[in-house]
């Protein structure tokens, strides 16, 4: 991806920051520490903010706060850990861990980058405090809603028969036909760890097939990571399940609270995981933003053509030099 700004772009400043409820944040500064203050959401929820993040904003005109959301990447308790619980791990304790941050380091406002899940909590965040948030880019965009879980793990089985009919089939027989997320998540958390590994194995798997729909698609190598796999299967059920904690529909209905800034959205027509019609309707009701359809790419930042439409959106909205 070439145009990506250059690797090496490292922490000038970094900490744990208690949120409470025993919970610690891991957090990260990079590039201009004078610069536009910029905040990234990754996706998941439980895949952590890895350093190709960084890589998203020019570091000469951006301070990039990065930082892990609870339960996953170097923020503790971990997920990983069948013993932590996920009671105080919400879309409403996030968005008070954003708040807590951003007072932390002293910035009054910033943008707002999110990917994936990190686009439904970044159009939380940014709804819940408009004044908080200079503009808003979005990639993969989801809102998360129960129509969303239903079609992900259940309707695109219409697409991957066979591999969601393993996916189906880890499950015990008499939950089948039910709710399949509510069932790994009771698998997840059950006492015998054999249970829980295979659950975790089998939604991972799972996860990477119905992104693969973009040519050239690799698995992803975090799924080898048996620590990895429990931590991000059991928050990404935990959130699935509850449809983000956020009433069914809000974050549509509620678009309106973001009129007045600029957002760019960025999403692959071959991202089927994630269908273009939830962003097109974000697109009619949010009259700031400009939604970016890439023709031959999926889910995620899978291809140069979608990293470049990010990059021209955090180009775009970089303060200009001073003369």
């Amino acid at each position: 991806m070439a145009g990506l700004y250059p690797a090496g772009i490292e922490p000038y400043e970094h900490g744990m920051l208690d949120v409470g409820d025993g919970n610690h944040v891991y957090w990260e500064t990079c590039g201009n520490p004078e610069g536009k203050p910029a905040l990234v959401l990754h996706g998941g929820p439980g895949s952590g903010a890895g350093p190709f993040w960084r890589r998203l904003f020019d570091p000469s005109a951006y301070r990039i706060v990065l930082f892990d959301q609870r339960g996953c990447g170097r923020s503790t308790p971990d997920a990983a850990d069948p013993r932590t619980s996920l009671e105080t791990n919400t879309t409403a304790h996030l968005i008070a861990d954003i708040e807590m941050l951003r007072q932390h380091l002293g910035i009054e406002k910033w943008l707002v980058l999110g990917g994936s899940w990190g686009v439904t909590l970044a159009l939380a965040y940014a709804q819940q405090h408009p004044g908080r948030v200079w503009e808003l880019v979005l990639f993969s965009v989801t809102n998360t809603t129960r129509r969303e879980v239903e079609w992900v793990t259940r309707d695109m089985g219409r697409i991957f028969p066979r591999e969601w009919a393993r996916f189906r089939d880890a499950v015990p027989e008499p939950e089948r036909d039910g709710s399949l997320v509510d069932a790994y998540a009771r698998m997840l958390d059950d006492h015998d760890p054999a249970v829980r590994e295979r659950a975790a194995r089998e939604w991972c798997r799972w996860e990477d097939v119905h992104v693969s729909t973009h040519p050239g698609h690799e698995p992803d190598p975090r799924y080898e990571d048996p620590r990895f796999r429990l931590r991000f299967a059991r928050l990404v059920t935990h959130y699935w399940r509850h449809a983000a904690f956020l009433e069914d529909g809000a974050l549509l209905r509620d678009a309106g609270k973001l009129t007045g800034i600029p957002g760019v959205m960025v999403h692959g027509r071959l991202d089927i995981s994630g269908p273009a019609d939830v962003a097109w309707r974000l697109a009619q009701v949010w009259p700031d933003a400009q939604l970016v359809l890439i023709g031959a790419e999926g889910h995620g930042l899978s291809g140069d053509a979608t990293t470049d439409a990010v990059l021209r959106a955090t180009d775009r909205f970089r303060p200009r030099p001073v003369t």
